[in-house]
């Protein structure tokens, strides 16, 4: 009968929300592996990320201040009863369209290969291979160039200067 087979491993489906989104590209069926950036490759995307890092966080700004209005008014009709419903109602449609602008932005950023991990600090990395295995160059919003990267598992906490970069 041959060798015990591994089960078949399915890539984790993305989660509800903007963040912990799996690093697989799923086509129908095919599982397709992230993108391998090389330094040159990663930072002929600088020009592009700002504009849209900048939106989405104005968006999310947006999406956050609509959400505590929405709470606010679902507070006041917990004891008024309906005064405040068309008003919740107009609050929520708008949080509503403030998610899907941040959804598409971030589509939009994910199309190009690059990974969001933070929106508000406006954190960005690119899968490489570094000394054979893979790894991340790691940008932030305001930041030249690429100068940075770390081990998949360590984060932005385990950043480290990108060997014979300025």
């Amino acid at each position: 009968t041959g060798p015990p087979r591994a089960p078949n491993k399915t890539p984790e489906r993305p989660r509800a929300g903007w963040m912990g989104r799996g690093p697989f590209v799923t086509l129908g069926s095919v599982v397709m592996a992230p993108r391998q950036f090389s330094v040159e490759e990663a930072e002929s995307l600088l020009p592009r990320l700002p504009s849209l890092l900048l939106q989405m966080q104005e968006r999310k700004r947006e999406h956050d201040r609509l959400q505590e209005k929405v709470l606010e008014f679902e507070r006041k009709m917990s004891s008024n009863g309906h005064l405040a419903e068309a008003e919740l109602n107009e609050a929520r449609q708008e949080m509503t369209r403030a998610a899907t602008q941040v959804n598409s932005l971030i589509e939009e950023l994910r199309a190009t290969g690059c990974e969001l991990k933070d929106i508000d600090q406006g954190l960005v990395d690119f899968r490489t291979v570094m000394d054979g295995r893979e790894a991340y160059l790691c940008w932030k919003l305001g930041e030249s160039g690429i100068g940075w990267w770390h081990e998949l598992e360590t984060g932005f906490a385990g950043r480290r200067p990108l060997p014979g970069r300025p």
